[in-house]
């Protein structure tokens, strides 16, 4: 049973997921988990680093080539994961009062004017391609792109609406640059977990509860998640013995995906929900009931590479929904660069609004 006020599991989800982010931002994209430990110094991250810091810049985004993914950005910046969840935190607050359904139709032209004045990350495909249709008066219905990565938007609005249906919805439509289910199931799911937690359910209690009333894809994939952790607590299990025993397992829940762009990379460091739902999910039961889990949890996420930033949203909103935002490394909460501006924001929302 969580005992913490719903207030602090709001800012905790929120927060969680932005810092969770923000430590991605060094190392996001760079596939060799290996290279990011040795680069950081031998050791786990322990700062906010700008994007490729400590690897020459750079980060080796297998398939798209080794660059710099987010040349406007800087330590205590976000990715374009946190600048998703920030941007729709900007909108709700536009629409305080009264709490109502969510549009598509009415954050497109903030979205709009951001992507094209003030973005500085990394622009997905499906955000150009998403970008394209609005230009060409695509209905709302039928925008997005056939992507099954999962990139969930929605954390600012457990400040906002109060029921899990509400929140289900509005993960769907925050994602409207994507089409694909199983993107889609993915951060319903996340996004149902995450109301649970704050509404007092243990983490376990909620990705199992969560996970029977869903598809069998996301079924699957949480059963797959919870015996790799088994796997990697037992400790006569190889796995448990392996230095880099999060990486390993990460990958090991993964099919080869062979982009056709150059070397195949394993899915469970990628974009794809199939790969970075049970992940996620893997860190989270892992790092549950350490008494530092989040920063532990999330900290450890950034440091196994990839597609981090998409698993460190998941992670740090179902953590930081369960320790509260006073569980987080206040070193790491105070640099983010846009902490008073998100702080200013979230308490304009009508479940934190005093």
């Amino acid at each position: 049973m969580n005992t913490i006020s719903k207030e602090d599991a709001i800012k905790g989800a929120f927060y969680g997921a932005i810092v969770g982010d923000a430590l991605c931002l060094g190392s996001h994209y760079e596939y060799d988990a290996q290279k990011i430990y040795k680069a950081y110094g031998d050791k786990p991250i322990e700062k906010f680093m700008s994007p490729g810091e400590m690897m020459g810049g750079q980060t080796h985004g297998i398939g798209w080539g080794e660059r710099n993914y987010h040349p406007g950005k800087k330590a205590g910046g976000t990715t374009d994961y946190g600048d998703y969840n920030i941007l729709v935190l900007e909108h709700l607050a536009q629409i305080a009062e009264p709490a109502r359904a969510f549009e598509v139709s009415a954050i497109l032209p903030h979205w709009m004017n951001r992507f094209e004045n003030n973005w500085g990350s990394w622009i997905c495909t499906m955000t150009k391609e998403t970008y394209g249709q609005v230009k060409q008066n695509v209905p709302v219905q039928h925008l997005g792109g056939i992507s099954n990565a999962m990139a969930i938007r929605h954390v600012a609005g457990y400040a906002y609406y109060d029921s899990e249906e509400e929140i289900a919805d509005l993960a769907r439509k925050t994602m409207f640059t994507h089409k694909s289910e199983e993107a889609l199931s993915g951060g319903e799911f996340f996004a149902r977990v995450t109301h649970r937690v704050i509404n007092g359910e243990h983490p376990r209690d909620a990705i199992e509860n969560v996970a029977v009333s869903m598809s069998g894809f996301i079924q699957g994939k949480v059963a797959q998640a919870i015996a790799k952790v088994k796997e990697v607590e037992d400790e006569n299990s190889a796995l448990s013995k392996e230095k880099f025993a999060d990486d390993l397992a990460i990958t090991s829940m993964a099919r080869l995906w062979d982009i056709g762009r150059s070397e195949p990379i394993r899915v469970g460091k990628a974009s794809p929900t199939e790969g970075t739902l049970p992940a996620s999910v893997y860190l989270i039961l892992k790092y549950v009931d350490d008494e530092n889990g989040l920063n532990k949890a999330i900290q450890a996420n950034a440091m196994v590479g990839g597609d981090n930033a998409s698993r460190s949203i998941a992670i740090g909103m179902v953590l930081g929904a369960y320790k509260g935002i006073s569980a987080i490394n206040k070193e790491w909460l105070e640099g983010l660069e846009q902490y008073e501006y998100c702080e200013n924001l979230l308490n304009k929302l009508p479940l934190l609004k005093s």
